[in-house]
């Protein structure tokens, strides 16, 4: 019996691989740091087990150490660039792809990577991960208010974003109809 619980735990912990790694690219914005953050993830987990009650919500509990650990690597990486004279940030250098969708989605992950880490936080569990507020309130360890407040601002940002896009495209693309010519935009959902 406590044998079919070990096996189902591990189970429910491989199941809830892709939704942490997914958190913790939007958080990190790289993929080799993410898979670090999800094994360390992993490793707190491993070692905090003993705290994990029963009737706890398995991948809430994991997004939280997910995002502890984020936090705590934060923290540590501000303490080293006090230390530091210059610290150099290699950005991925990307061909822009051929089809205008390709193109419209990068410039979208750009002004969602260009979001402030709290609001990015909030505005990933919540939109991308499908989490209610009160989880993903409960993983970010802040109130619901506070939460609420991230995800306007985001989205504001995001909706700001769009509006300067509009506004360029109009300026310098649009026909004499004044028609986009059907290209895609960017549509922020829940917003105000």
């Amino acid at each position: 019996m406590v044998l079919d619980r070990t096996r189902s735990k591990r189970s429910e912990i491989v199941d809830l691989l892709v939704p942490l790694r997914r958190y913790a690219r939007s958080l990190t914005r790289d993929s080799l740091k993410a898979d670090d953050l999800v094994h360390d993830t992993m490793v707190r987990a491993l070692e905090s087990r003993a705290s994990l009650r029963p009737d706890t919500n398995l991948r809430t509990w994991m997004m939280t150490v997910l995002h502890n650990v984020f936090i705590d690597e934060q923290r540590r990486k501000r303490v080293e660039a006090r230390h530091a004279d210059v610290l150099v940030q290699l950005s991925e250098e990307v061909a822009l792809p051929a089809q205008e969708g390709q193109v419209r989605l990068m410039q979208i992950r750009k002004a969602f990577e260009s979001l402030p880490e709290e609001q990015r936080a909030a505005l990933h569990l919540v939109t991308l991960e499908g989490m209610a507020y009160a989880d993903a309130a409960a993983v970010l360890g802040i109130p619901i208010g506070t939460l609420m407040s991230r995800l306007g601002r985001g989205r504001a940002a995001l909706r700001a974003f769009e509006e300067g896009s509009r506004k360029g495209k109009a300026t310098a693309g649009s026909s004499d109809d004044g028609s986009d010519r059907g290209r895609p935009h960017l549509r922020v959902v829940g917003g105000n």
